[in-house]
């Protein structure tokens, strides 16, 4: 059943899909009777976010006017309202894409259950469309899918005054739907007979074939009646799937030798069917093509760059694909997309032109445990003289990755050059998906730091610069001189000490005088009464001093606090470097230049700040007091 109409045109972008849309409108409407929450499956490849992408051109008021609206069926038009809120997922984490719908509708929210009791609280009813839900997460294997089904998507369904439409893969759409009254949600699942438009496949067929839209000059493809016979023996190997539609009219166009229109037994009928039909339309193995776009299959974030393919394939294969990559691109092309990344100096990524086709290689692999492994193996080794700095992008960034779905991302994660380089979104994400008591101490560090890494999204030096306090802090003192030495980067800082102790509510520098010899400049911290080690502050019950060397990592042993001289003003104000504090942060600046050397951040609120006059900057916390060495050299942000 297609519910389409011979008396009106069809959409432009989607060309069929008359009950769906039908449904759509009604939905957008709120029609009586139609569900407040609208969930769109099917399978992998069954139009799903075409269809979205169609019925948002009719809910986005400037482009609904580019339509032929007065020629459509008036059920499948929505009427003109603002446009909905559409938080894309893709490439975002779940709690990215939660605050990318507080920020659309201006909440004041700081946290995530703030975001749904606001919208909750709205007078008037907002509309929230999600495509793309497959797509979400920078990191394939830590199922981020499913946790924005969970954790955004299944609350945003049970906020009352929230009408939702979400694109899902089918193993979650019950799941989201799920828990809701009766009446509330419809299932839209295209490959059902209801939403199925076996008609509408066979006009995309028919289209596709025709000259006039861009096919090339075939004998079947001229002839009226032999192309529209095709489109319709096409339409009908296809079943529900625009997806094989696609795939055998590509295969069929840029490699027509040997193709016979009058045999249906070249036509597919699923995305295997495709890729095994073609390859062996044309004299090749159908492994060999697997296995050329295995490495595309696996591939995280939008592809893989050219020059790494082979190499990759190779890996998979365990022998040399070069020269199947040299005789057979034909073999491949139907089905790899490349895309030109103007930003990143002119490189070529490729990726397969449907998630479903890298579904269906990822289900013929033996393992594919172990073919991310040797992916990930192939990667390391491409890594020169294992210097992230040099790293091509996508190795630096997406190994990890390859390493979670392999089971090999804790043995990765020792090197503090990789915490350094890669991109902190797409590590941290994957190093959030491995069970804590697997990772080692350097990769709980990061971990912890991750958070200002993400917010701050700063350079590699000043990640290395975070990265270096947190193993201080961490007591990893070998990571930290790692950075500074191995790495060969020059960094703003050198963090001194840090000392874990909790509810220090001041700080000052000063120096402690010697019967012979120079005063030894030390750190005085106020810290609860009973802190080992602190001493008693007069007469006061609930405070005490604990005073550390400033420059050393030791604390001062039997001292009369009184003895300590602090800076005078005049030397303060003589300093090269100068302190300034606001609500959220700390600022070092050069007096002389008035620039910003250093800007201090924290993932707990600052206690306390004092800049010494020779440039140790001593600084307090919920979690403790640090010295950091500032070097004036550019500017800076520590945690």
């Amino acid at each position: 059943m297609t519910g389409s109409t011979e008396d009106y045109a069809p959409h432009p972008h989607i060309g069929g899909r008359t009950a769906a849309l039908r449904a759509l409108a009604a939905w957008r409407a709120a029609a009586p009777g139609a569900p407040r929450v609208v969930v769109l499956t099917g399978s992998s490849g069954s139009g799903r976010s075409r269809l979205v992408t169609g019925f948002l051109m009719l809910c986005d008021p400037e482009f609904r006017g580019r339509l032929p609206l007065d020629e459509m069926d008036p059920s499948t038009v929505p009427p003109e309202l603002p446009a909905p809120a559409v938080p894309a997922p893709d490439g975002l984490t779940a709690a990215q894409v939660l605050w990318l719908l507080a920020d659309h509708y201006e909440l004041k929210a700081t946290g995530t259950e703030d975001v749904y009791a606001e919208l909750a609280a709205l007078d008037e009813p907002v509309t929230v469309v999600v495509p793309d839900v497959d797509r979400a997460g920078p990191v394939r294997a830590a199922d981020e899918p499913a946790r924005l089904v969970r954790e955004v998507l299944a609350p945003l369904a049970a906020t009352g005054t929230v009408r939702l439409l979400a694109e899902v893969p089918r193993p979650l759409a019950a799941e989201l739907a799920a828990g809701l009254p009766p009446g509330s949600v419809q299932i839209i699942d295209l490959d059902e007979p209801q939403w199925a438009d076996p008609e509408g496949l066979v006009l995309h067929a028919q289209a596709a074939l025709n000259p006039a839209f861009g096919a090339p000059e075939l004998p079947f493809t001229v002839d009226p009646a032999a192309r529209l016979a095709l489109g319709a023996a096409i339409g009908r190997r296809a079943g529900t799937s625009p997806l094989v539609v696609q795939l055998a009219v590509h295969c069929v166009l840029m490699a027509p030798e040997g193709f016979d229109p009058a045999d249906e037994s070249h036509l597919p009928a699923s995305v295997g069917e495709a890729l095994d039909l073609h390859a062996r339309r044309l004299g090749a193995d159908p492994q060999t093509l697997r296995l050329m776009l295995a490495p595309l299959a696996l591939a995280e974030a939008d592809g893989i760059p050219v020059h790494l393919w082979a190499r990759l394939a190779s890996a998979v294969a365990g022998q040399d694909m070069s020269q199947a990559f040299a005789d057979g691109m034909l073999l491949a092309g139907p089905f790899v997309q490349p895309e030109e990344r103007e930003g990143d100096d002119g490189r070529t990524l490729l990726r397969l032109m449907h998630p479903a086709v890298g579904d269906e290689i990822r289900a013929g692999l033996p393992s594919v445990r172990a073919a991310q492994t040797q992916i990930a193996m192939a990667l390391l080794e491409a890594v020169p003289g294992q210097d992230w700095s040099k790293a091509d992008p996508y190795v630096r960034d997406h190994i990890a990755g390859h390493t979670l779905e392999a089971g090999l991302l804790p043995q990765l994660l020792t090197d503090p050059g990789l915490f350094v380089h890669a991109d902190p979104v797409s590590l941290r994400a994957a190093v959030e998906a491995v069970p804590t008591g697997e990772l080692g101490a350097p990769a709980r560090t990061y971990l912890r730091t991750a958070p200002l890494l993400t917010r701050t999204q700063v350079p590699a030096v000043l990640r290395a610069a975070l990265l270096e306090t947190a193993f201080v802090e961490d007591g990893l003192p070998e990571y930290a001189d790692a950075i500074h030495g191995r790495l060969g980067l020059d960094l703003p800082w050198q963090t001194l000490w840090s000392l874990p102790v909790p509810g220090v509510s001041a700080v000052t520098v000063g120096s402690l005088p010697q019967p012979e010899g120079p005063a030894v400049p030390v750190a005085v911290l106020v810290v609860p009464a009973g802190t080992p080690g602190a001493h008693a502050l007069g007469e006061a019950e609930s405070s005490a001093v604990l005073v550390h060397h400033l420059v050393g990592p030791d604390e001062v042993g039997d001292l009369d606090p009184g003895q300590i001289l602090r800076p005078s003003e005049e030397e303060r104000g003589a300093a090269p470097l100068g302190l300034s504090r606001g609500a959220d942060y700390l600022r070092v600046w050069d007096r002389a230049s008035q620039e910003v050397v250093a800007a201090l951040i924290s993932d707990t609120p600052f206690t306390a700040a004092d800049l010494s006059p020779d440039g140790i900057l001593v600084v307090a916390t919920e979690r403790g007091a640090k010295a950091l060495r500032i070097r004036p050299a550019g500017p800076a942000i520590a945690s």
